[in-house]
């Protein structure tokens, strides 16, 4: 369910993060289904509770998910929530578009980068 890379430089709550994101965008997850209690994943994982917990409270911050006190965890229903996570990635390849044409990347290499990065790749997507 939950793929963490220990050699990856991003921290493991934001990889908890981003696995859940991926999750929820692609419909595996299910809106109002409950999720591991942040024990039980911190267990699975073998991770500091305190990781899930910040995780979670970052899911909950964007409207991915919700709390019900005493309940636990369920997804939430974040079409606009995934919109808008949409666009920032965007602007972000347009930022990083600019620089590389700025170092003097090509527009061709950059575009062949993308497809490339695209290439293989099985998911939903949407624009």
């Amino acid at each position: 369910m939950i793929n963490i890379d220990s050699n990856s430089p991003k921290s493991i709550y934001e990889q908890v993060y981003e696995e859940f994101v991926k999750l929820i965008s692609n419909k595996v997850l299910k809106p109002d289904e409950q999720l591991p209690s942040v024990r039980d994943l911190a267990g699975m994982l073998r991770i500091n509770p305190n990781t899930i917990q910040k995780a979670y409270k970052l899911l909950e911050t964007k409207e991915f998910i919700y709390s019900l006190p005493g309940k636990g965890n369920f997804v939430g229903r974040p079409e606009n929530t995934i919109r808008a996570e949409i666009q920032g990635e965007f602007e972000k390849i347009k930022n990083i578009t600019v620089k590389l044409l700025f170092l003097g990347a090509s527009k061709d290499a950059i575009i062949n980068a993308v497809n490339d990065a695209a290439e293989g790749v099985n998911i939903n997507v949407r624009a």
